[in-house]
């Protein structure tokens, strides 16, 4: 429908302004790293940390996860009430792994950590699950 001017009716552009801004709260690029820390047999720490991108990532989906989604608003969110799944996943992609050990008066000491170095995920809501697809850099 046109106005008698000649441009498109104001009700066109406000769903096509709507439509573009929920598709970008709903989609994007995360940078995820992971830290766990065992000292001794013992859990020490463990950090799983999550931020949008702030530029667009470079890489191709390599192996995507798919999560259900209810009434979350976050991405972090989903990620906390499905951490098991997606430790699973990451733990899949490959981890850098770190150990040490030493022995004094016959007592052993031991560090190992466990770490996902800050990597790109693309990720799409729809409407009844997430898509989380590891962006895998191009190689040299």
């Amino acid at each position: 429908m046109r106005s008698r001017d000649g441009n498109n009716s104001i009700t066109l552009r406000l769903c096509s302004l709507i439509l573009l801004y929920s598709l970008a709260l709903n989609a994007g690029e995360y940078l995820i790293s992971y830290k766990y820390i065992v000292k001794n047999a013992l859990l020490y720490n463990e950090s799983l940390d999550i931020s949008k991108s702030m530029k667009q990532c470079q890489g191709s989906e390599a192996q995507t996860l798919i999560l259900p989604f209810e009434d979350e608003k976050r991405f972090q969110d989903v990620i906390s009430k499905h951490r098991e799944e997606f430790l699973d996943y990451i733990h899949k992609l490959g981890l850098d792994i770190h150990s040490d050990a030493t022995t004094t008066n016959n007592q052993i000491d031991s560090t190992t950590i466990i770490t996902l170095k800050t990597t790109c995920f693309k990720v799409d809501f729809n409407d009844t699950f997430v898509k989380i697809s590891h962006l895998k850099q191009p190689e040299n």
